[in-house]
């Protein structure tokens, strides 16, 4: 057995390796992943774990279950489940700043129960923009609240952030039963109604800088393109009835039966769903179909080729115009022409972009004006830019292939593409399936969530690779390398050490004054390192504290939990805060100012409440 001198030594050496990782982290250099694979490496050689026990994160199935649950929240992303109740949540509230807000929190809470809180707020910037375009509310009043609620989702269920089933593992560890699914749950909903009401009274603290963000940097969106190009009474469905002469043409005949009118795209019913489909030579016109038309022909001219064609005009989708209502399978963009293309000195119809590229050539901008008249007879300069329509596909492909054309920029409406759109149900399905399965406990967690994912990829959800890229490997390498220390600790006696030094200060006679202690120092310690690597550093203490004043250590835990997302009070504290910094335009004080305030309320309440839901 070694020494009381031997141990010493042993707990300098794991307490120094760990104030070099913590200095690493405020430094932020190397990057997090970086520090845990140097502490997996550099503590062996301390002589008190071996290679084999700094490796053991990996086959934890913690571990599993975060990187699995990353998957499954990428399905939801995928399907658009987060953007259409963003759009919900503009519909209902109007222009309501109030209702905004709330609905806002509330949704942006409920999603991040069950998926990523920095994947959500990724998803919810853009939605946030878009409502603040149409009803001119500053974005800075909607985007902290968004990062708040983003945080206090981490307080909603076991598995809505990685410090809450790192906790949970410990406990499991030191043979404790570990809390249940919604165990945390009555903190987080108590936490997001205080939430709720305090940003509506902090929001006037608030900068309101609507004017100062403008469109400085923002990216061009299809109404930008529509009116630059004077598009407006350009774009057109028509229907295709019984007895069409186009029921007997090929699709490849369709533009020469008209010079001024050119098919974009077919929408077709395939069973329930109407598909999009790209035009080829050897299609064939079916009734019913649909055809989206650029059209270059005045109203009474366009109804003349109408009855001769045998087709009907109809309103865009959801009465909404040109191609704003089809984004997620019909996009648009600009290109130049530059000084090698083999387009320069043909004019567009004989450069036959269409048939190299898929797309249709809708506009043609010359020096400081758009040509309209005629612009498909124009020959094509170096330097011209066109207006290109048709599938993102051919627009990505052309984004690559610079010698004819080079893409100037995607519009803001590429960002809001959905891969699997048509999928959203199944998404649902999948993930109720799954969180009855985990709250029931029919199967562990892990297998629960490993079955989710596999039902995502059997309904063509997502992909391996859309998968593998899901995964916040940074954050799973700096989990396993902080996990050792907490072995390290408890074998040198640093633990033990830490537990009693808390004790000795805030004393044994009044346990929720430790609770209120562990709370704080969890939360400081979040300032200046991940709020993961600050649950894998305090759990065993808080463990320890509850052992020493023979006392359940669940709501020790619990306070660790919930200190570990209350990262309120920096923008530097949270992944979550740091995204919404530059869309909100806020500076550092403005956290402070809102955050720190907020962060006491949620100790007070967290001390208050854990002793009631978890009694000692």
């Amino acid at each position: 057995m070694p020494t009381e001198q031997g141990l010493d030594i042993k707990l300098i050496w794991v307490l120094a390796l760990l104030l070099i990782a913590v200095a690493m982290f405020v430094k932020n250099k190397p990057r997090m992943d970086a520090v845990g694979v140097i502490m997996i490496a550099a503590l062996p050689f301390t002589g008190i774990i071996t290679v084999e026990e700094t490796l053991i994160g990996f086959s934890d199935p913690n571990i599993i279950l975060i990187a699995v649950l990353f998957v499954l929240g990428e399905g939801l992303v995928r399907t658009g489940v987060a953007r259409n109740i963003g759009d919900w949540i503009s519909n209902k509230a109007g222009g309501n700043e109030v209702k905004l807000l709330v609905l806002l929190m509330l949704a942006v809470a409920g999603l991040g129960s069950v998926m990523s809180s920095t994947a959500i707020v990724a998803i919810f910037i853009p939605v946030v923009f878009r409502i603040c375009n149409t009803t001119g509310i500053s974005p800075s009043h909607l985007m902290m609240p968004m990062s708040f609620a983003a945080l206090i989702s981490g307080m909603m269920t076991l598995i809505s952030t990685a410090p809450n089933l790192v906790v949970n593992s410990e406990l499991i560890r030191q043979g404790e039963g570990g809390f249940d699914f919604f165990t945390i749950t009555p903190f987080g909903l108590s936490i997001l109604f205080l939430g709720i009401l305090y940003m509506l009274f902090a929001r006037k603290w608030l900068p309101d800088n609507a004017d100062k963000l403008g469109k400085k940097n923002r990216k061009p969106t299809f109404k930008d393109w529509i009116e630059k190009y004077d598009l407006k009474t350009r774009e057109y469905r028509v229907q295709i009835l019984e007895g069409s002469v186009l029921l007997q043409s090929l699709i490849s005949e369709f533009n020469h039966l008209e010079e001024s009118v050119h098919l974009i795209a077919v929408e077709r019913i395939d069973g329930r769903e109407a598909v999009f489909i790209r035009p080829s030579k050897q299609m064939t016109f079916l009734v019913g179909d649909i055809l989206l038309l650029d059209v270059r022909l005045d109203k009474s001219l366009l109804q003349e080729v109408c009855e001769n064609l045998g087709v009907e005009l109809i309103k865009l989708s959801s009465g909404k115009k040109y191609l704003t209502s089809l984004s997620q399978e019909l996009g648009m963009t600009e290109a130049i022409i530059p000084a090698q293309s083999l387009f320069v000195g043909k004019t567009i119809k004989e450069a036959r972009i269409r048939a190299e590229s898929g797309l249709t050539v809708t506009g043609l901008w010359r020096g400081t004006h758009a040509i309209t008249d005629e612009f498909l007879d124009q020959k094509l300069k170096v330097g011209d830019t066109i207006l290109v329509t048709g599938f993102w596909e051919d627009i990505k492909r052309i984004s690559q292939e610079k010698d004819n054309l080079v893409l100037l920029h995607l519009p803001s409406e590429f960002d809001e593409v959905i891969p699997a759109a048509n999928k959203a149900p199944h998404a649902i399905i999948i993930l109720t399936v799954v969180v009855f399965i985990m709250v029931t406990g029919l199967l562990p967690n892990v297998h629960a969530v490993i079955l989710g994912c596999l039902a995502m990829g059997f309904f063509r959800i997502l992909d391996m690779n859309s998968a593998y890229n899901s995964i916040s490997w940074k954050s799973l390498v700096l989990i396993v390398g902080m996990m050792p220390f907490s072995i390290a600790l408890q074998r040198t006696g640093g633990v033990e050490m830490a537990a009693n030094g808390l004790l000795a200060i805030v004393g044994e006679k009044a346990p929720w004054i430790a609770l209120g202690s562990l709370f704080f120092i969890t939360a400081v310690l979040g300032l200046f390192i991940s709020n993961t690597a600050t649950a894998v550093l305090m759990a065993p203490i808080a463990i320890a504290m509850a052992y020493e004043l023979e006392l359940s250590p669940y709501p020790f835990a619990m306070s660790v939990i919930l200190a570990a997302s209350s990262a309120f009070m920096t923008p530097v504290s949270s992944p979550v805060n740091t995204l919404v910094v530059a869309p909100g335009n806020y500076s550092f004080g403005d956290f402070i100012k809102i955050g720190v305030p907020f962060t006491i309320i949620v100790m007070i309440i967290a001390v208050f409440l854990i002793p009631l839901i978890l009694p000692f």
